[in-house]
C-alpha cells in the first residue's frame, strides 16, 4: 500500500501571514500594554499639564513639546519599548524551549521572526502615531508632525529588528542592547560625522527636523552635528531593519533542530 503525499510546505508568505495572525493577540496582553504605555504616560502627561495650563490663562512653551519627543520619546521610551517587545518574540520560544516545534514544521523557517515582530511593529507604530499627534496639541509645530511620525516609526522598525536579532545572536541581548541604545546612542554629541551616522538618533533628528540640543563650539570635544536628507534618512531606517530581520531569519534557520535554551546559543 502507498504512502500517502507528502504534504508541501508553505510558501514564505503563507508562512508569514499565519505566524503574524496567529500571535497577534499575543500584543494585547500585559506586555502588550506596557508598550502602549512607555508613549501614553509622558504624552498624557503633557496633554494634562498642557490642559491645566490653558484653563489658568497660561501659554504652554512651545519647546516643551520639542523636549518631550526628543529627551522623553526618542532618548527613553523609544528604546524601552524595543527591549520589552522583541524578547516577547523567539527569544521567547527560546526560552521556554519550544523553537524546536516551529523549526520541524515544514515552512519557511526564516520567516518566523518577521511574522512574530510584526504585531509587535504595528501595535508600537499605531501609538507612536497617536503620541505624535498628541504633542501636536501640547504645541508642536505642524510643518514637522509627518517627519515627527516618520521619525518615530522608522526608528521604532528598526529597533526592534535589532533587538530580535540581538536576542538570537547572545545570550543577555537585552543587555547589549540596552548598553548600546544608552551608552553608545548619547555620545553623539562627540562623534566625528562618520560615527554620526552609525546612531538612530542621527536619523531620527534629520527625519524630525529638529535636535535635542545644538553642541557649542566652545564645549568640550564637540562635533559639528551633520544631517541626512529626510528621503535617505527614512530609506537607511527601513533597510536597516529589514537586513536584521533577514539576519535573524538566517540565524533561526541555521539553529539545530532540538536545541533550545542556552544550548542554541552557540
Amino acid at each position: 500500500m502507498s504512502a500517502g503525499p507528502t504534504p508541501s510546505a508553505p510558501s514564505p508568505l503563507a508562512t508569514l501571514r499565519a505566524t503574524a495572525f496567529g500571535y497577534a493577540p499575543r500584543v494585547l496582553q500585559g506586555r502588550g500594554w506596557a508598550v502602549a504605555a512607555l508613549v501614553a504616560v509622558p504624552v498624557g502627561i503633557s496633554l494634562a499639564i498642557s490642559a491645566i495650563s490653558r484653563l489658568k490663562g497660561l501659554d504652554m512653551d512651545p519647546a516643551e513639546a520639542l523636549r518631550i519627543f526628543h529627551d522623553g520619546l526618542v532618548k527613553m521610551m523609544l528604546p524601552i519599548m524595543a527591549l520589552v517587545a522583541a524578547p516577547a518574540g523567539i527569544r521567547e520560544d527560546l526560552e521556554q524551549r519550544t523553537l524546536p516545534l516551529l523549526l520541524a514544521r515544514p515552512a519557511a523557517v526564516w520567516a518566523y521572526p518577521l511574522g512574530k515582530g510584526l504585531p509587535w511593529f504595528l501595535w508600537g507604530a499605531a501609538w507612536l502615531v497617536l503620541g505624535a499627534l498628541g504633542l501636536q496639541m501640547v504645541g508642536g509645530d505642524p510643518s514637522l508632525l509627518l517627519g515627527r511620525i516618520a521619525a518615530l516609526v522608522g526608528a521604532w522598525w528598526g529597533e526592534l529588528a535589532l533587538m530580535t536579532l540581538v536576542g538570537l545572536l547572545f545570550k543577555r541581548g537585552t543587555l547589549w542592547g540596552a548598553l548600546y541604545f544608552f551608552l553608545w546612542e548619547p555620545l553623539l554629541r562627540i562623534f566625528p560625522p562618520f560615527l554620526q551616522r552609525l546612531t538612530f538618533t542621527h536619523y531620527i533628528e534629520s527625519l524630525a527636523g529638529s535636535r535635542a540640543a545644538e553642541v557649542k563650539t566652545h564645549e568640550l570635544l564637540a562635533q559639528e552635528q551633520v544631517a541626512t536628507h529626510p528621503a535617505l534618512a527614512l530609506l537607511v531606517l527601513l533597510a536597516f531593519g529589514a537586513l536584521c530581520w533577514a539576519l535573524a531569519g538566517w540565524k533561526l534557520h541555521r539553529t539545530p533542530i532540538g536545541l533550545a535554551g542556552s544550548e542554541s546559543e552557540g
